[in-house]
């Protein structure tokens, strides 16, 4: 996590070889090509790798793709709040009513936590694990309701030294036309009390 001058927090995850990946996605390929005069380097990987953001067109093929979220979806205020490794209704409650909302949890989001964030009217929420949902899941309760809510989803924050309260946020996808999903680089800053 870097801290610049003007009190941004840069929570991204970088992305490398050797990164977590959701299981089955493909490895992460770099190449970079050595020209006289400049490089050229190549990038191979999923929408879904590294600090992303997830469209509603990940569980439903009508749903709004990453170029159509609106930019003050990721931009504003929001709250971040600690959580055991699954985020619940109660940790949830805590922290509404809030338009965007930061969970540490290294877990994940149990469905009822989701349901509370969807009918709150939260527009994104971000987590510091690889999904809102365990890995082992096979049915995505937390995705499918957020996303169904029109919740935007960011998957793989850095949170480790942020400490819980209100921030401004900057969260912006990659404008992928059709994508379900997209990289994301995202700055936090702390409220002036």
């Amino acid at each position: 996590m870097r801290r610049n001058s003007a009190g941004w927090i840069d929570v991204t995850v970088p992305i490398r070889r050797g990164m977590p990946l959701w299981p089955g996605d493909p490895e992460i390929a770099l190449e970079t090509v050595e020209k006289p005069d400049f490089r050229v380097t190549s990038l191979r990987m999923s929408v879904h790798t590294g600090t992303h953001i997830d469209a509603p067109r990940h569980f439903f093929a009508a749903g709004p793709s990453i170029d159509a979220m609106p930019p003050e979806v990721g931009l504003g205020r929001a709250r971040l709040i600690d959580a055991a490794m699954a985020a619940g209704v109660e940790d949830i409650r805590r922290a509404l009513p809030c338009e965007r909302l930061l969970v540490r949890c290294g877990g994940y989001i149990l469905p009822q936590g989701a349901e509370a964030i969807a009918a709150a009217g939260v527009r994104l929420v971000g987590v510091d694990s690889l999904s809102v949902d365990p890995l082992d899941s096979r049915e995505y309760p937390a995705h499918k309701t957020l996303l169904a809510a029109g919740v935007w989803i960011v998957e793989l924050l850095d949170l480790r030294d942020a400490e819980p309260g209100g921030y401004d946020l900057i969260c912006l996808p990659m404008r992928i036309a059709g994508a379900d999903g997209a990289p994301a680089r995202v700055l936090i800053r702390p409220l002036a009390e």
